[in-house]
Parts: structure tokens; sequence; C-alpha cells
């Protein structure tokens, strides 16, 4: 009897145990979906910075580098320098120029005794067959082996311009072809310059180029050569220089050749315009506190500012700008730049 009453006693215990487990546990599953259920009604809230769709010119570029030489020859004129190279080998008997001296084509800059002969001699013997000429004493052959005596002594200006160099002096003894010095046209220069190909297309005669040195300066695209060098896959072009310019022979500078011009266009701002794997491209539009997300056709990118096409785009409508990257579609936004400022710094940029 004592043992059935410790039994019933226990299961009792063990009834009343799981009864409040359950009214916990039911207790705790409620209280977790009223939370979940005030989760699902609280908005999320997105802070960020917008930016304003701007009417304005954009500029499509071919970016580049090159060395500012001497102009090359063209239909019409020759080449604006070169080099000046002793005809025969020698010891220079006198240089003529200095660096920066202007000299006319044909000018002797460096004269030059040989082992056959002295400047000085070739010079006599020239002038003494011409008086004996001129006497019917000796013969135009004559005349003329003198002349070619005398000008292998010499070397001459190939072109009228200032001498960028010199590089020899009196007493030094120099071989046949050795470049002595160096003659250019200061007012016709160009830039010297290799394009990769897949950039090239668009490349035309003509085309601004704009040199970005200190002052910049503008020049014009001169030659566009129509092979591509197998060795790099580039193409061989010339931009010419204005006649008046800082530019110095030698330089290395950075251009631009300016191969597209967009006049009021729709631009946005470029961290405004978001790109994704596939190429498709999209802008957030601020609608009241939300962001709707617009598909839009990317064209031209020049500093800040990339070209947007898409239906209904107009000049003052908002776009998000920081964090626009990921955004999900109307996502409700609090904006943390005044749309006053924000419109003054799109003003000045369109300006």
């Amino acid at each position: 009897m004592k043992r059935t009453k410790i039994i019933i006693g226990g299961v009792l215990v063990l009834c009343i145990g799981l009864g409040i487990f359950a009214l916990i546990k039911m207790r705790g599953s409620a209280k977790e979906s009223d939370n979940q259920s005030a989760d699902e009604n609280v908005t999320n809230i997105v802070t960020v910075q917008v930016g304003a769709l701007t009417n304005m010119t954009l500029h499509g570029y071919v970016d580049g580098y090159g060395t500012v030489e001497a102009a090359p020859a063209t239909s019409d004129q020759p080449t604006a320098g070169g080099t000046v190279a002793t005809p025969t080998a020698g010891v220079v008997y006198k240089v003529n120029a200095f660096a920066g001296q202007h000299v006319e084509k044909g000018d002797v800059l460096v004269q030059l005794n040989s082992s056959t002969a002295t400047f000085e001699y070739a010079q006599a013997e020239l002038e003494r067959q011409k008086k004996l000429y001129a006497q019917q004493n000796t013969s135009l052959k004559n005349v003329e082996d003198a002349e070619v005596q005398l000008a292998s002594l010499q070397a001459a200006a190939p072109v009228s311009g200032t001498v960028t160099r010199i590089d020899i002096k009196p007493g030094q003894a120099v071989d046949a072809s050795t470049v002595v010095a160096e003659v250019i046209d200061l007012s016709r220069l160009a830039i010297n310059s290799k394009i990769s190909a897949s950039q090239a297309n668009g490349l035309q005669v003509g085309q601004e180029v704009q040199i970005l040195s200190d002052p910049p300066v503008t020049g014009t695209l001169s030659f566009v050569s129509p092979a591509v060098n197998a060795d790099d896959g580039t193409v061989f072009v010339w931009a010419s220089v204005p006649s008046v310019s800082h530019l110095r022979p030698g330089q290395f500078v950075q251009f631009k050749i300016v191969t597209d011009v967009h006049t009021n266009c729709l631009a946005a701002p470029a961290e405004s315009v978001v790109t994704d794997d596939d190429g498709n491209s999209s802008i957030a539009l601020v609608n009241g506190n939300e962001a709707d997300q617009t598909s839009v056709q990317a064209g031209l990118h020049e500093d800040d500012w990339v070209e947007v096409t898409a239906t209904n785009l107009k000049a003052g409508e908002q776009v998000v700008t920081v964090g626009a990257y990921g955004l999900p579609d109307k996502t409700q936004i609090k904006i943390a730049n005044p749309v006053e400022d924000n419109s003054a710094t799109n003003s000045a940029e369109a300006k």
C-alpha cells in the first residue's frame, strides 16, 4: 500500500513538472513570435548622399604619352630638323656654331682636316680652280673635283633653325658619319607617340590634342599610321604642336586626343552610376524618401561625370551617390547632404 502511494506521488510530480515546462515553452514561443512580428514591421532606412543630373558637354578621349621632336616631312614641307654628321674621317678644325644659335640651311657648322687635305688647303684650291676656269686655263671637272673635296671637309646645317646641340670641339678626331650637331626649327614641333591598336579605331587626322603640360597646350593630330606594329600591337601617330609654345625637343609629355564631343547631354555624377558584371548600368533616383533603381545607358565618361540616357530622365533630378552600390530598389533613404549645397556644387561643376 505504501509503495503504491509513492508511485502515485512520483507520477503526479512528473506530470506537474511536464505541465510547467510546457507552459514556459508556450510563453517563450509566443514572445519570440511577437518579436518577429515587431521586426517585420520595422522599416530599414539607409543614410545616403545625393547629387543631381546635369546638362553639360562631355568629351571622349584617347590618352597617350610621347616625346616632343622635330616635325616630320609632309607632302608640302621638309622635315623640321635633323642631325649633322661629318662626311669623312678626320680631325675637327673649327666649330662655327654654338647651342642656341640660329642658322640657315647650308651654313657650315663644322670644318675638318683629313689625312689627304686640310680645310684651308681645300678652300684655297677651289678658289684657285675657279679663277683658272674663268681664264679658261682649267677644266670644269677640276673645279667640280675641288668642290667635292671641300664639301667632304665640312658639315652643314640640313635646315634653317636653332642649333639644339653641339657634340664636338676643335682637335677632336671623328669618323665618317659621326653626329656632331643637331638643328631643329623650333616653330615646327610635333609629338611622336604610339597608341594601342584597340584605341586607334576612332583616331582621325585633324582631331584636337590636349597636351597636358604646364601650362597646357592644344595641338592637332597630324598623322595616324594605317598599319599596326606587330611587335607591340600599337599604331604610330604624330601630333602637331603650336608654332609658339613652351615645349622643348626631347620633352616627354602626356596628352589626350579628343575623339568625341557630346554637347548638352544629360550627365550623372560618376559615383551614382553602378554597372554590374554583365555591363548593365543603373542609377538610384530619389523619389521622396525612396530610392528607385532605374536602368540607364552609360555613355561618355569625363572626370567625375558619366553621360546617361533613359526614358523620362531630366536635369535637376536627384540621384544617390554615396551609398548607391548594392542599394535595393524602393529602399527608404535619409539624405545626409543638404539639397541646397548639392545643387550649388553641381551648378559649379557643370560650368
